[in-house]
């Protein structure tokens, strides 16, 4: 039995953009809809918490917290290991992590539990699976990406409208701890997407074993130089001052249409409708990112998905009754989706395979703080005000900031540069061209020799042509002779002082 393949990025393989690489974007989508739906789907658990531990609201709001700030603030740990032990194996044991942690949350005795259990324990383990998996996306793919990136994104707003109705039942049929120790189980499926990130393997040629020669250096566990790109500079400060604004509507619409007087059932369905837009905004975005003529241009693409969500938030502070919030609802989905899909690819785009691990770590450490920081900063002014408008005001100028900042900042310090492709795939087109160039000359060669034993006798003829026409050349056309003269011509002899005899 052979040991186990790491995958340590720089393969020397092309991305087949299809194949296993559809498994690993099915994978990719559960685990995305875990990561981002789990921490809004357990809020359904926190009515039935606070009158268990009989604690407040704002106590049981510190899980879904801690899950969001473990998901983001651990990236740089979770590139540590993917960098160290490949893809796979970390996935694996992320999702035993998030399973372990549900399970031993329902057999919590005080909210302190229920913090370590479901805030840490799950948190980090849909961490250790949520970063490998966008990982191995980018590995699988290149021409299609965008599209590739667009359907996995649309896992979060679809294991939202599944996880929400379910926890409900759980906790109906179940109970809260019954509801916890099933959905631990369901995590488990964790482990079987990250069994479906097989690593890509160089194929085993003369003209790859000719072209490493010299061995590969050690991967950095973290590599650190991505600060020295202007362009992932500019990105990481744009996407930490958009995840200020991006999270706070959705967290307060639902309160929103209760304070203009409408019923909860009402109110809930803002969500759905918000995130049935969602499911179809993603995909579709990605298809147009990946146009010929777009996809050099995603970064402005995703600056305008941006500027069309801040304005939404803007546009829908106005928002005076049910039917206005509606609309707000439909077009947030549709520019929240458009981010969604475009965040994690125009990472891809600036900072390339080789580094993709170490950059998206990074990011989302930046990105814990502002998690951390928009929604309850938020919650601050609505109670120093108790206006909403004020909040999604907020929210909308956050975001059209960040929509500046890196469209102004890429057309001013980021120089266009013709676009390359990544070590892994000028190593394939490298062989690619020797192999035509060997194609090229074989019907050359052929044409020249003829081919085979033909090309062999057609090579005598053409000699012997060849050399009867240098003879008819060298000869005078006004002398001719008849064999008479030619056989008397072969008998004379040439003596050394020059004297011609007869023989």
């Amino acid at each position: 039995m052979g040991g186990a393949v790491v995958d340590t990025g720089d393969s020397g393989v092309k991305a087949p953009d299809g194949g296993w690489g559809w498994a690993v974007l099915f994978g990719c989508f559960v685990i995305t809809g875990f990561s981002y739906a789990f921490p809004k789907a357990v809020s359904v658990f926190f009515k039935e918490l606070i009158r268990e531990f009989g604690v407040g609201y704002s106590d049981t709001a510190w899980i879904s917290s801690i899950l969001l700030a473990m998901l983001y603030g651990s990236g740089p740990i979770c590139s540590i290991l993917v960098n160290r032990f490949g893809c796979r194996p970390v996935m694996m044991v992320g999702g035993l992590f998030a399973s372990l942690g549900m399970i031993l949350a329902s057999f919590a005795t005080n909210i302190i539990h229920i913090y370590i259990c479901t805030g840490v324990i799950t948190g980090l383990g849909l961490a250790l699976n949520f970063q490998p998996s966008l990982i191995m996306l980018n590995r699988y793919f290149s021409e299609k990406r965008p599209l590739a990136n667009g359907l996995a994104a649309a896992g979060s707003p679809v294991a939202l409208c599944c996880l929400s109705p379910l926890g409900q039942v759980l906790q109906y049929k179940y109970g809260w701890r019954g509801g916890f120790l099933i959905l631990g189980g369901i995590l488990l499926n964790c482990c079987a997407c990250g069994a479906l990130m097989r690593p890509l393997i160089a194929p085993k040629t003369s003209e790859v074993d000719e072209k490493e020669t010299k061995p590969k250096p050690k991967p950095k566990l973290l590599d650190f130089t991505v600060f020295r790109d202007r362009g992932f500079l500019i990105y990481t400060v744009a996407a930490a001052i958009m995840v200020l604004g991006l999270f706070v509507p959705p967290v307060f619409v639902v309160s929103y249409a209760k304070e203009l007087g409408n019923e909860d059932t009402k109110s809930a369905l803002l969500l759905t409708i918000l995130g049935f837009i969602d499911i179809f905004a993603r995909p579709t975005c990605g298809i147009i990112a990946g146009l010929k003529w777009v996809r050099p241009r995603c970064v402005y693409l995703f600056s305008f998905a941006m500027i069309f969500n801040g304005i939404t938030d803007l546009i829908g502070s106005m928002a005076k009754d049910y039917p206005s919030l509606v609309v707000f609802c439909i077009f947030f989905g549709i520019s929240y989706g458009m981010v969604g899909a475009l965040q994690f690819e125009v990472l891809m785009a600036i900072v390339g395979t080789e580094k993709f691990s170490s950059a998206i770590g990074l990011v989302l450490l930046v990105e814990a703080f502002a998690v951390l920081v928009g929604p309850p900063g938020a919650g601050r002014l609505l109670d120093a005000t108790n206006n909403y408008m004020f909040v999604f005001l907020l929210a909308g100028c956050e975001v059209v900031l960040s929509a500046l900042v890196l469209a102004i900042c890429n057309m001013l310090f980021i120089k266009r540069k013709p676009e390359q492709p990544d070590p892994p795939a000028k190593m394939e087109m490298a062989i690619i061209d020797t192999e035509m160039d060997e194609l090229n000359k074989a019907p050359k060669n052929d044409q020249d020799n003829g081919g085979g034993e033909n090309g062999k006798k057609q090579a005598v003829e053409q000699e012997a042509m060849t050399k009867s026409d240098d003879k008819r050349v060298e000869e005078p056309e006004s002398i001719g002779t008849d064999s008479i003269e030619v056989e008397t011509a072969s008998k004379n002899v040439t003596e050394p002082n020059g004297v011609v005899v007869e023989t």
